[in-house]
């Protein structure tokens, strides 16, 4: 695995997600949804696991890859309708980026390592799944808890601490201390929601 190909493969993939006609404003920028997405796991990375491989930067690069291409809404409503979903998403990213890894020239052996962590496979047993978990859930908690509970002012304080507490129950304890060392901004109107859901 060379400098070049590790380049080429996050090149590739920031090229896709830059296609995302979903935008979001950060201060004064425009940014495609997955790209911006993809940059705030690569930094949360950067952050928590700073000696992370190159094949873990891949992975957390590309977890979210194209997924405007896959909506929710495609699916039957209720909880089978939405595992369906999930399930063909993991499916579809580790797939993706697969290609983009072959077409950089990595061995199958890496793809298929980085094709595990992607599809979230064997989650608490395999650690770069984990890995990946871990960098999505403390991404949903800095930037888009404060934006998923603006979307549901219908829900109660009880709905809240079950919703906060399945994401904790995702990560593993070396996450949970990351958080609880403060090394992460919590969104100001539910930090003391979420302090009171995790303690």
């Amino acid at each position: 695995m060379s400098q070049q190909q590790f380049e080429k493969v996050i090149r590739l993939i920031d090229d896709i997600n830059s296609e995302d006609p979903n935008l979001e404003l950060v201060e004064t920028k425009q940014w495609p949804k997955e790209r911006l997405y993809s940059q705030r796991m690569t930094d949360m990375l950067a952050r928590f696991k700073p000696e992370a491989s190159d094949l873990l930067k891949i992975a957390v690069r590309g977890q979210h890859i194209q997924r405007w291409k896959s909506l929710r809404s495609d699916y039957p409503l209720g909880k089978q309708g939405y595992y369906q979903w999930r399930t063909n998403l993991y499916t579809f990213h580790a797939n993706s980026v697969a290609e983009l890894m072959l077409e950089a020239g990595y061995c199958l052996d890496d793809i298929e390592q980085v094709k595990n962590a992607v599809g979230k496979k064997a989650i608490k047993r395999n650690a770069d799944s984990q890995l990946v978990e871990d960098i999505a859930s403390l991404v949903f908690i800095e930037h888009y808890m404060l934006a998923f509970a603006m979307k549901h002012p219908e829900y109660t304080e009880e709905k809240w601490i079950g919703i906060i507490l399945k994401t904790w129950n995702k990560m593993s304890e070396e996450a949970h201390q990351f958080v609880l060392a403060g090394s992460i901004q919590l969104p100001v109107s539910l930090k003391d929601l979420i302090v009171k859901a995790i303690s």
